[in-house]
């Protein structure tokens, strides 16, 4: 896959569809983006591409951290996982490969190491609860952050899978494991100093307080902890913890919620039961603390007294208030009703509410204390199933950014919403914030609601549909720093990362399908199926890393790439060729790619006359009256050439490993891995065939060649390609392709099949096409072209009689751009795309009237895509669900576009179509559209006034139905 940048652009999107035997759905996705010095671009699959060759990755991947990692980063390790594995140097193929360290420890063990030039171990010198899984961790008093984890052992036996951020004083990391439970911790050191800082570790009865290694302080929380005393009452479960410096929140397993208060002058800690929550009706299901944080906290000025405190300034010299004193704390809650609240800490004044979160409802407005009896009914029908189990907010950096609201159900829908302040007509009222006498009243107006604050759902195209009431439930962790780019790691069974670019949410899976699901000994993959854990980690040794673990109990430190871009619907690299590339394909057997380059070379003019022009000209050009200065101007030609790129696994880095050079004013038009069955030695040969054309201009014949190339084996060989057989034909030769062992070249207007005998092509049977072939497609004895002006053929080769037989054709004019098989199961349909931006899809039914005794190919659907699709590439589908095996004859058709797109068309079932149909044609008059354009309309096929017969609806537009 190919996709073209510019200097300091990216074009592309994304397409996607499917269709069924008779019926097709399609979806567009098409993006274009400036940059600062950045232009249009195009993207193809295999086809024009300019400036660069753009890689792209059809998931997320990664690379292990490099050597001498396990002498930097702090491990505390003990039972029950088998073991845990750190990467000692840099593996040659993915994350978990080559060479590893592995250490083992006994069951119930625990260690603490100390960082340093080496690993010490520290572990009776520390006072950290290890008796148990350690809920969460995080820092006191104090502005800096390490990390702490918690891991279960199987997701069948855990209900809280987490990572912390927390600061050690002494530098120290810790892993603490029980027969089901691993707690663990990193640390990597700070820049400066403060003068106050504590640890809190919050576990399942308790919590404690620790100065660096040394405990200062712990809790026990109890059923009625104000009321009674300890020992009388009964000890209660923490079943989450939020920490914001100095608050700690706790949701017990009861569903009640107790509140740990910090003391800055006496670093300790207190419990306490907000008021608002001693009798509550219905109980917690998630909860979380934000730090909205100055020097000016964006919520503020959603309050309907935000006018008030708008002219007051801050200190420009630093001698103020910090940012870490300016910042408000808010305490968000959802009940198991659905109901979210939003509260002020440590007041616990509701300043926000609203009453159906769980509905995932597309804009969520403050409730001011009203409520809507059906709604509420109907919340309490659906709270019995369903439920939110975990809540985030967060602000990322930016000038302008806004916070962002995420909600995890336990049926794995991930809600996101993102914060925008609304002035409406109600935010002008301020009756209630003056005194009758006239002036301000300042203790009104701070009992203000954030009457400004709205909700707007964002769309996050991330799939959890499991349960996750009973298994390890996924996480979400907040990163702002892994690799430079900030975001969350949602883990779980379906680890997802979500990069926020710009205020937007790019989605990159680290599992792409069920397979990737089971782990399976001896495979190398580079998604590790579900993830336990997941933190990050910064230090000398591994600059803006992380941190996972697997659910095999492996913990792997890691980067991302640097070379690939993020901020795309696929992580993308971009690899400079110096040059423009045109066509790519790929030799799987040693991990190749040929590609076709064109470099601009400048010449002399004299030069480039003589080489284009017979002698005769040249003769009669030098009796002419052109002037020497003439001469002697230079003119920019293309010269191409054939590269053979190869991925060096270890470093990511692409490596030019050969290139062959086509002759003056020669361009390489196609180039392809055939097989051809060698009728000396009666073997297969895996060949390269290049098609090249010479330009000469008009006055000159047409003619081109054919080249075949053999790959070495030997990696120490200085040549890779060699060249075995070379052939000048008459015409252009634009395509070619093997066909049962033969090898079929379409040179012009004619299509010529020849055997190999190891040394010459020989010539057994031909076709004539109309006036100039633009594409080849072969599956079993079955080719399909394509011709400039003259629309597709269906051929059929037969070997007995050697013959290229007609069985059937598009009797309409179309000008082909690109064409191919699309298979679904038993049935062989033929895609097409043309000039007009339209893709159709034929079939061959010889039995049916209107194909004029089997003459005439029929049109199965059509579909106006509005941009030129270039190249297609037949993928395997996975099987569906249900299937038991792994196998399909199904297929799809990933495709390129001009425009810089990327999409897919793919078969459905019968009834998934028709309940699909039914759906867009309701979303046509029922969604709001770009710029009020109809879909319906745009979609229909453009025929450029040329005489067209509609064909069957039977294609649905996903874009339509992805709104």
């Amino acid at each position: 896959m190919v996709i073209q940048p510019k200097k300091h652009g990216y074009a592309g999107g994304m397409l996607a569809g499917v269709w069924s035997r008779a019926k097709t759905v399609t979806k567009l996705r098409t993006e274009m983006r400036r940059r600062k010095g950045g232009g249009r671009g195009a993207a193809y699959l295999d086809e024009l591409v300019r400036g660069a060759l753009g890689i792209i990755a059809g998931g997320s991947c990664w690379r292990t951290a490099g050597a001498g990692f396990l002498t930097q980063v702090p491990v505390l390790v003990g039972f029950k996982v088998d073991c845990i594995e750190v990467p000692t140097q840099k593996p040659k193929a993915g994350i978990g490969d080559g060479p590893q360290k592995t250490v083992f420890w006994e069951s119930r063990n625990f260690r603490v190491l100390e960082t340093g030039d080496d690993l010490g171990e520290v572990t009776e010198t520390v006072d950290y609860y290890v008796q148990g899984a350690t809920i969460a961790a995080g820092n006191l008093f104090g502005s800096y952050l390490y990390w702490l984890g918690t891991i279960c052992r199987g997701i069948h036996t855990s209900q809280h899978i987490h990572v912390m951020d927390i600061h050690l004083k002494n530098l120290i990391g810790l892993i603490v494991m029980d027969t089901t439970n691993i707690s663990w911790a990193v640390g990597c050191p700070g820049l400066h100093e403060p003068t106050r800082r504590r640890v809190i570790q919050v576990y399942a009865t308790g919590a404690r307080v620790l100065d660096g290694s040394f405990m200062t302080q712990e809790l026990n929380f109890t059923a009625h902890s104000s009321e009674s005393s300890s020992s009388s009452s009964e000890l209660l479960g923490v079943a989450s913890a939020s920490i914001a410096d100095p608050y700690v929140l706790l949701k017990m397993v009861d569903g009640t919620i107790q509140l740990l208060v910090g003391d800055h002058s006496t670093c300790a800690l207190s419990i306490s039961v907000p008021s608002i929550f001693t009798n509550l009706s219905e109980k917690v299901s998630a909860c979380t603390l934000y730090r909205d944080r100055g020097p000016e906290p964006w919520l503020r000025k959603t309050r309907s007294d935000a006018w008030l405190s708008s002219g007051i300034a801050e200190p420009i010299d630093g001698s103020g208030s910090s940012s870490q004193e300016q910042s408000d704390i808010y305490c968000i809650i959802c009940y198991e009703s659905g109901k979210l609240e939003i509260f002020e800490v440590p007041s616990f004044r509701c300043v926000f509410s609203v009453e159906s979160f769980l509905s995932g409802e597309a804009l969520l407005v403050d409730a001011k204390g009203r409520q809507d009896d059906t709604k509420v009914s109907l919340k309490k029908e659906v709270a019995d199933s369903i439920r939110v189990v975990e809540l985030a907010m967060h602000r990322w950096s930016g000038q302008f950014s806004r916070p962002f609201l995420f909600g995890l159900l336990n049926d794995g829908t991930f809600l996101c919403y993102h914060a925008y302040c609304y002035e409406g007509l109600e935010s002008n009222v301020k009756d209630n914030s003056f005194s009758p006498a006239g002036s301000v009243d300042l203790a009104s107006a701070s009992d203000s609601r954030l009457k400004n604050l709205r909700f707007h759902r964002i769309s996050v195209d991330i799939t959890l549909r499991e349960d996750i009431s009973s298994l390890a439930r996924p996480r979400i962790t907040i990163f702002n720093n892994v690799g430079g780019y900030e975001g969350l790691f949602l883990s779980g069974t379906r680890p997802v990362w979500v990069m926020v670019c710009r205020q937007r949410f790019r989605v990159h899976p680290q599992v792409m399908n069920e397979r990737s699901l089971g782990m399976v000994s001896g495979t190398n993959s580079l998604c590790d199926g579900p993830i336990e854990a997941f933190t990050v980690l910064h230090n000398v040794n591994c600059c803006h890393g992380l941190i996972y673990v697997t659910s095999q109990g492996f913990l792997k430190i890691c980067q991302l790439p640097e070379a690939y871009n993020y901020d795309n619907y696929w992580p993308v690299q971009k690899i400079p060729l110096h040059g423009t590339p045109h066509q790519v394909t790929y030799y799987a057997e040693q991990s190749l790619y040929p590609l076709i380059v064109s470099v601009p070379v400048v010449r002399p003019l004299n030069q480039v006359l003589s080489i284009m022009a017979d002698q005769d000209l040249v003769h009669h050009m030098d009796n002419d009256a052109t002037s020497a200065d003439d001469l002697q101007k230079t003119y920019t030609v293309e010269e191409f050439e054939v590269r053979v790129l190869e991925l060096e696994k270890p470093s990511g880095r692409w490596e030019t490993r050969s290139t062959i050079p086509m002759q003056s004013f020669e361009n390489a038009l196609t180039v392809r891995i055939v097989t051809l069955h060698n009728t000396t030695t009666k073997e297969n040969e895996t060949l390269m065939a290049i098609g090249t054309a010479y330009v000469q201009g008009e006055d000159v014949a047409a003619r081109g060649r054919v080249l075949l190339f053999s790959f070495t084996k030997s990696e120490n060989s200085q040549n890779l390609v060699t060249e075995v057989y070379s052939k000048e034909s008459k015409g252009a030769v634009s395509a070619v392709a093997s066909l049962q062992g033969h090898l079929l070249i379409a040179a012009g207007p004619k299509i010529t099949l020849s055997k190999w005998t190891g040394s010459e092509l020989t010539a057994v049977a031909f076709y004539d096409a109309p006036l100039h072939v633009v594409s080849l497609n072969i599956v079993k004895n079955f080719v399909l072209f394509g011709d400039i002006h003259k629309s597709v053929y269906f051929l059929s080769w037969k070997e007995q009689g050697s013959q290229l037989t007609l069985l059937a054709k598009d009797f309409g004019s179309l000008d082909c751009f690109a064409t191919e098989f699309l298979i679904d199961g038993s049935t062989l349909n033929l895609a097409v795309s043309d000039s007009d931006k339209n893709l159709q899809i034929f079939y061959y039914a010889p039995k049916m009237v209107e194909s004029w005794k089997g003459q005439k190919l029929l049109s199965r659907a059509e579909f106006h895509v509005g941009a030129h699709l270039t190249k297609f590439m037949r993928l395997q589908m996975l099987p569906s669900p249900g299937l038991a095996s792994e196998k399909t004859n199904r297929f799809a058709l990933l495709f390129g576009t001009l425009d810089g797109g990327i999409g897919c068309i793919a078969p459905i079932d019968e009834l998934t179509f028709r309940r699909l149909q039914s759906l867009q044609r309701k979303l046509v008059d029922a969604v709001p559209h770009v710029c009020g354009l109809n879909p319906r309309s745009f979609r229909q096929f453009k025929s450029n006034g040329k005489a067209h017969r509609p064909g069957p609806d039977n294609i649905i537009d996903f874009e339509l139905l992805a709104q």
